[in-house]
């Protein structure tokens, strides 16, 4: 009943596998118009490789590992051309079972030869296996499928792209309909060209940077960040700085550019586990004894050290698309998870701020601040905090003094708020409703940076008769720019935001319209304020902690500032130090005074160490 009803295949007759090659008869070949099936035959070839470097793409960001796809490209040409050979249909990966496959955790290539065993039993079989499956099971999972991708990347895809890539998407989807997929394919690269043009004129630069916080450490601490974290040679700490537009076309060889610079790039001898992961690295699987080839030569792969922190300056980053946001940060981040490397960015503006968290290439910012304080306080909860997406900052100085209060507190296994003098960044940047942070002498703080003794530092005290104490809430302005610089200025409580040229005023008036039409923007509650301020002022270059000296280079040289200054939080103490202040320091203290003049030179040379000029 079944069958007469069509919903089974017809009972055929089995045909011998030697019947297949009886096919093949050139004689009824037609050679003269073979020459009009060529640009079917392109259209194809170009069709099948760009869906193959997609697969790829997809393989590769679910494994959170790098592929070489000119490799895997040469897998699909040479597979295609032995089923040509045979008499066999073409095709390309089946990404959903490399996927599925992957995430059982069985990474062995018997699983490939388990498969292909069973395709040559069914083509040796001479049961046809359709006049047993139900027909419609065929029809209805494709329908479900295309539907399914359909309203995935027309509809829900709209709240991950921006205005313009969406009516790309839109443009391409029509014009394959329009006029067939190979030229509607090409017309949608024209149109992407067209935009690419126009919204972004440059390509994107990586370089890598030499950059410090701007935080007050001990000498013991800046002695474990000159051996551990910046090291000539394996420092524990990177710093990139990312420049122009980032899209698909460039995101690929970015990836490749700072895996191969942090010295983790996926290959066999790197990590054993991503060689499992490809066929043209694991070829040891097959092996007797599962051995890699150099340990079966004897020969000894060197190994490089890798760093723990990897911070992306994004501040000199226009654009970045969709398919860079994935294909490259994401991967990037499940990289670095992997091999317990912490990925920070800083400086992004609203379109690329946007563009990672809604990709979740980022993490929100609620859940950002719990990751941050996760990560600080591990060692005390005895949880094991792994951070698998990037976490945002706003200043390139706030990411770096992130990283280098990890590392130091990892280093020496202690609470780096042990000090009660001093506290991190973290809690500067806080709510003041959690409490005031109680005001440090002025003695304290230049004892601090220096490192002094119990004899120098109470002779210190004497100091803090000799400058003037102001107080500011959160959002005030502490100085101007092209005002006078009538004293040096040293936080002794809450923090200060030093702010640029006001480039961060065309930043902020980005506008961004998705799919699902215009965004609105979140900003940490505890940030609300300066980044209001800095619309009027400028770009906020860096937030400064207790300790931190500045306002000296211009009042050393006797010039108006170059730059202006904002609090932070409510409560926030500096201390000024006037001209007139320190002549009669200098004459009746003089000891004391030389010890000023060695803050000051400890002070410049930590502003030397940042100084980009020789770039």
């Amino acid at each position: 009943g079944a069958r007469e009803g069509g919903w089974v295949g017809e009972v055929m007759p089995p045909v011998p596998v030697a019947d297949i090659f009886k096919l093949i008869n050139f004689s009824c070949v037609k050679w003269a118009l073979v020459y009009k099936c060529l640009a079917t035959w392109l259209g194809m070839v170009f069709v099948v490789s760009f869906a193959s470097c997609l697969d790829v793409a997809a393989i590769s960001m679910d494994m959170g590992e790098a592929l070489d796809t000119n490799l895997e490209l040469m897998t699909v040409g040479i597979c295609n051309f032995m089923s040509g050979c045979t008499i066999g249909f073409t095709g390309s990966y089946i990404f959903s079972q490399t996927i599925f496959t992957y995430r059982t955790g069985c990474h062995s290539k018997w699983i490939g030869v388990l498969i292909m065993v069973m395709f040559l039993a069914v083509v040796a079989s001479t049961i046809n296996f359709l006049q047993v499956a139900p027909l419609f099971f065929l029809g209805s999972t494709l329908i479900f499928i295309g539907y399914d991708l359909l309203y995935e990347w027309l509809i829900e895809v709209r709240h991950k792209l921006l205005l313009t890539e969406y009516l790309e998407l839109w443009a391409t989807f029509v014009a394959i309909h329009a006029i067939g997929i190979d030229a509607g394919i090409v017309f949608g690269v024209i149109v992407a060209i067209v935009v690419f043009v126009f919204t972004s004129a440059k390509s994107s630069s990586l370089t890598k940077v030499q950059k410090r916080s701007r935080a007050v450490w001990t000498p013991g601490d800046w002695k474990i960040l000159d051996s551990q974290g910046y090291h000539p040679q394996t420092p524990k700490i990177i710093t990139f700085e990312l420049k122009g537009n980032v899209f698909f076309g460039s995101s690929l060889q970015l990836l490749e550019n700072i895996t191969k610079q942090c010295g983790f790039d996926a290959s066999a001898y790197d990590n054993p586990d991503s060689s499992l992961a490809s066929p043209h690295r694991g070829a040891y699987l097959l092996t007797k004894g599962g051995h890699k080839p150099s340990e079966i030569r004897g020969n000894s792969v060197p190994t490089r050290s890798r760093p723990k922190f990897i911070v992306l300056d994004l501040a000199s980053t226009n654009n970045l698309d969709a398919s860079a946001a994935r294909g490259c940060f994401l991967q990037l981040a499940k990289m670095c998870s992997k091999r317990g490397v912490l990925v920070c960015a800083s400086g992004a503006n609203p379109r690329v701020d946007w563009m990672l968290r809604s990709h979740e290439v980022a993490y929100g910012i609620e859940e950002e601040e719990d990751i941050k304080d996760q990560l600080f306080n591990r060692d005390s909860t005895g949880t094991d905090v792994q951070a698998d997406k990037v976490i945002l900052f706003l200043t390139l100085y706030e990411a770096l003094e992130f990283c280098e209060s990890l590392l130091i507190k990892n280093l020496t296994q202690h609470q780096m708020t042990k000090k009660p003098s001093f506290v991190r960044l973290e809690d500067l940047a806080s709510s003041s409703s959690q409490g005031s942070i109680p005001k440090q002498p002025l003695s304290q703080v230049f004892s601090h940076v220096l490192g002094l003794g119990l004899l120098e530092a109470t002779s210190l005290k004497t100091l803090d008769d000799f400058h003037d104490e102001e107080k500011y809430n959160d959002g005030d302005i502490v100085f101007q720019k092209e005002s006078a610089a009538d004293s040096i200025c040293v936080v002794l409580s809450g923090g200060i935001a030093v702010i640029g040229d006001k480039n961060i005023r065309e930043k902020s008036r980005t506008e961004i319209v998705s799919g699902a039409g215009p965004v609105k923007l979140h900003k940490s509650s505890s940030r609300s304020s300066l980044v209001d301020r800095s619309k009027e002022l400028g770009e906020v270059r860096a937030i400064l902690q207790v300790g931190a000296i500045f306002g000296f280079v211009d009042f050393l040289l006797d010039r108006t500032r170059s730059f202006s200054t904002v609090a932070t939080q409510d409560g926030t103490t500096v201390a000024k130090l006037t001209y007139s202040q320190m002549d009669l320091l200098k004459s009746e203290h003089p000891d004391i005074y030389r010890i000023v003049q060695s803050v000051l030179l400890q002070a410049s040379a930590m502003e030397l160490a940042n100084c980009t000029c020789c770039e």
